[in-house]
């Protein structure tokens, strides 16, 4: 009895081993392995492309590789600076209504400041300090103390935005040089993409090869059903938002719409990213129609989301939306804003794993010494 008990604590601490060096792997060789898994993903959603472009063609591989990233690189390019020119366009005109408000709470201050209450409150408080000479000093310390507070506020935040500035401006090299090697990589990956499935079906040991097959394919239909049910989502938010903004007739409902869609794709926040500063904003300038039109919008998306959220992940992807929340924060937290696809991509591979009798197979392992 105990050499059984010995031998499955041993097969235990074995399987124990292997997982924690292939995480810490992971974890560790991710920050540097990560342009070339970018690359890959780029060379497997090219590859029907590619496949087609090579049969309709008749060209070599290398060729209808070569056409395919003119395709998708062009095309992205294209797209980004339409973007791009679109964002820069509504940029200056924010920074017009921005300089028109800014007037306009110059004057409503100076008015504010003017008025009458304000004006008895500090005839009280000159009254105060006249009878209270004592009370003189504290009250000019204190204001120097918030004074000098806001000065440091407002210094701290100018030189962030210049560090981030150069941060940005620094790195932009270093990014140059990752999309180089992504490219050359989504090429070679491509070039070989058949040869390199066949040897890699081939290495792998006969007794694991329909485990991983079934693993792969089942990971195929989650990761597309995962992220088939985000571009449901946010192009649903992205409607709502387009329909309400031309009903309140809105300037640049469009720009707004998929905007506040992409901004939907952010954990907890989502558009009350957008929406909530938004509609506070035209409440606090007078805009009482605007104000309320933005509420009832933002109330109507939320419930939206809450009725057909669940469904959309259940049928695309088969996970309930309580494990993908979990699984987005603590990605959030362990890898920063890269988590919020590494979280719910890493539930996706472990309920495919699992379906696949992965653990059943490591438990019959550790009991037997035998994988079925």
């Amino acid at each position: 009895m105990d050499h059984v008990f010995t031998k499955r604590l041993l097969r235990g601490t074995w399987i124990c081993i292997v997982l924690l060096l292939t995480g810490s792997g992971i974890y560790w060789l991710f920050p540097l392995l990560y342009p070339f898994l970018i690359a890959w993903l780029i060379a497997y959603a090219m590859n029907p492309f590619v496949s087609w472009l090579q049969s309709s063609l008749k060209s070599p591989r290398w060729l209808a590789v070569i056409l395919a990233l003119a395709v998708y690189f062009v095309g992205a390019a294209i797209i980004l600076s339409a973007a791009i020119t679109r964002l820069v366009k509504e940029l200056l005109h924010l920074a017009e209504s921005i300089d028109l408000h800014i007037t306009q709470w110059r004057d409503l201050f100076i008015e504010w400041s003017q008025s009458e209450g304000i004006q008895n409150l500090i005839n009280e408080i000159n009254r105060f300090i006249a009878d209270n000479p004592s009370y003189s000093h504290t009250l000019n310390e204190n204001i120097d103390n918030t004074a000098s507070t806001i000065t440091i506020a407002i210094s701290r935040l100018m030189n962030d935005t210049l560090s981030a500035i150069v941060n940005v401006l620094t790195s932009l090299p270093n990014i140059g040089v990752i999309l180089v090697v992504i490219l050359l990589s989504v090429f070679f990956i491509s070039k070989n993409w058949d040869k390199d499935i066949r040897f890699i079906a081939r290495v792998i040991p006969a007794p694991f090869r329909s485990i991983t097959v079934q693993i792969w394919y089942d990971l195929q239909k989650a990761l597309s059903g995962y992220l088939r049910s985000q571009f449901i989502m946010i192009s649903i938010t992205a409607l709502i938002v387009l329909i309400g903004l031309l009903i309140l007739k809105v300037d640049s409902p469009l720009t707004y719409a998929i905007l506040i869609g992409f901004v939907d794709l952010l954990p907890y926040l989502g558009v009350g990213t957008i929406m909530a500063p938004w509609l506070l904003y035209a409440f606090f300038t007078g805009n009482v129609a605007l104000g309320i039109g933005l509420s009832i919008l933002y109330g109507i998306i939320v419930v939206a989301r809450q009725l057909i959220e669940p469904k959309v992940l259940s049928s695309s992807v088969g996970l309930e939306p309580l494990p993908t929340l979990i699984s987005t924060f603590v990605g959030l937290k362990l890898f920063g804003v890269l988590g919020l696809i590494i979280g719910p991509v890493s539930l996706v591979i472990a309920a495919a794993i699992i379906r696949a009798g992965v653990l059943e197979n490591l438990r019959n392992y550790i009991m037997n010494g035998r994988l079925r």
